[in-house]
């Protein structure tokens, strides 16, 4: 008995020979528009859509495969006596494969050129129409989505004569997984389009970008995918440039160290560990913001993540190349400094586009039965308005540390605390269960160079004692958001040390 393949792809990689090979194995081939005519340039013998429905192709292609002589051919139950004596009767023939893929809506949503107008006419319905008829009845029909999995198919059928019950089934699972991304790219462009912020259904979707070896341990297993319209300045995007393939955690530091550099424009240097900064500097270089990051912590940057907003050079890579990294990233690296840094071959170097620093995403976390979704925190300190309640105003330098400090304070797990001065984090106290206990962690840290310093809280004061430790290590400027009952317990503390204290206004808390 003859088989038929139904072919309509707008990606056409490898078709013609995936196509050349069918045909050698006695397959007749129906094509649509631009499908057809390379087929046919190639030599393929097609047989024209219009042929099989006797109707022709109109309204600019809308209308073409949308008719009961093709679904009735891939619906049909092949051991259902009823469904072949109604093919029979109404002419309908039998299609055994579907090779099809869609309209490249992502790429058409993604040029900045593109109209509302473009969006629509790239959203396919023939096609995901046959894609899906063909996964529903993948008991008598092959449906071919992925062009990887051409050689895999034919190799099957050469072998074979046909494909197995678990290859029509993965590639039928994979067929749904194809047109659910399709359908779930267009509701979130239509979404966004009309502005609804929190829609009834939540559907998105991304891509695989590689199996990872473990997860947060070993015993766990893990994979790394990419949304498909997420943020370009993004660890997802980032190209690999030398070091071995990345961990579960390498990725979630790698993106936390990231998001501290954005947030800066001068040059940035900041060192994660564990999810947390241990080190950021700025500078009028990138070599004296990677030093003073690494003065901040010494010893904690031993196996951390590296993140810069700069270009790396040679001296930096010479600095950088005198401990041990787990990862650098940065806007690019010169030549030079590639040179030097590719001596270590485990250092992972990675590159990120740093076009679009400030570029809010909803994110979603995952949660036993469920998901959270939020804007990032993208607000600067140019958003919000800052006032002074002590008697004592900010210098100039204060101001300056304070903000460094404040960009710094919203990256570190909750209750944070950061000190800084001279363009410097100098101590870091996260994650502790009451925020004085934070407070003498940073301070701690610092030690002697905690004198003359600023100090940035994530959340207000809702007691003193905070201000209290402030004073006794020698800090002179707190920036916090207020806003407690208790507020005033605060201010008078700082007053009696000598304390200026400036109110944002704002929040941080980071979970």
């Amino acid at each position: 008995m003859k088989r038929r393949a139904l072919v309509s792809v707008s990606d056409k990689t490898g078709i013609v020979d995936f196509v050349t090979r069918l045909e050698d194995l006695g397959v007749e081939i129906i094509s649509t528009g631009g499908t057809k005519k390379i087929l046919q340039e190639a030599g393929v013998a097609v047989i024209g859509i219009e042929e099989v429905t006797g109707f022709p192709e109109m309204m600019d292609g809308r209308v073409k495969t949308l008719h009961p002589k093709i679904h009735g051919g891939l619906l049909a139950v092949r051991d259902n006596e009823e469904h072949m004596k109604s093919a029979d009767e109404h002419d309908v023939e039998m299609i055994d494969f579907v090779v099809v893929n869609l309209y490249p809506f992502q790429k058409t949503i993604e040029d900045p050129e593109s109209t509302y107008d473009d969006a629509i006419e790239n959203i396919d319905i023939g096609g995901p129409s046959m894609i899906r008829s063909a996964a529903k009845n993948h008991a008598s029909v092959g449906v071919i989505v992925d062009a990887a999995d051409y050689d895999i198919v034919i190799e099957e059928l050469e072998r074979d004569g046909e494909l197995t019950e678990v290859r029509k089934r993965k590639l039928a699972a994979k067929a749904f997984r194809h047109t659910a991304a399709y359908d779930a790219l267009i509701a979130e462009f239509l979404t966004k389009q009309v502005g609804d912020e929190a829609p009834e259904k939540l559907t998105v979707t991304f891509n695989r970008k590689e199996m990872l070896r473990y997860g947060e341990n070993p015993h766990q297993n893990a994979c790394f995918y990419e949304r498909p319209l997420g943020n370009p300045t993004s660890i997802a995007r980032s190209e690999q440039l030398n070091g071995k393939e990345l961990s579960y955690n390498n990725i979630n530091d790698a993106d936390a160290a990231l998001a501290v550099v954005r947030d800066f424009q001068e040059p940035a240097v900041a060192v994660i560990k564990h999810m947390n900064p241990c080190g950021v500097g700025t500078g009028e270089s990138v070599f004296e913001a990677y030093t003073k990051a690494y003065e901040a912590d010494p010893v904690s940057i031993f196996g951390g993540i590296v993140a810069s907003n700069r270009e790396i050079d040679k001296q930096t890579a010479e600095k950088m190349k005198e401990i041990f990294l787990e990862i650098v990233v940065a806007p690019g690296f010169t030549e030079e400094a590639l040179e030097v840094l590719r001596q270590k071959k485990n250092l992972r170097l990675l590159t990120v586009n740093f076009k679009h620093t400030h570029r809010s995403e909803r994110r979603i976390t995952s949660v036993s039965g469920g998901a959270l979704m939020q804007e990032t925190d993208t607000l600067t300190f140019e958003d919000v308005s800052a006032t002074n309640p002590t008697k004592r105003e900010p210098t100039e330098d204060e101001w300056k540390q304070m903000k460094m400090a404040w960009k710094v304070v919203k990256h570190v797990k909750s209750n944070a605390i950061v000190l800084a001065k001279e363009d410097q984090t100098i101590g870091i106290g996260a994650g502790q269960m009451n925020r004085v206990g934070s407070a003498k962690i940073a301070i701690e840290q610092a030690g002697e160079t905690a004198k003359g310093s600023v100090l940035a809280s994530d959340a207000f004061f809702p007691m003193s004692d905070t201000v209290e430790a402030a004073a006794k290590a020698g800090i002179t400027a707190i920036i916090q958001p207020g806003g407690s009952k208790r507020d005033q317990e605060s201010i008078d503390k700082a007053d009696e040390y000598g304390i200026a204290m400036v109110f944002t206004g704002v929040r941080h808390f980071k979970h």
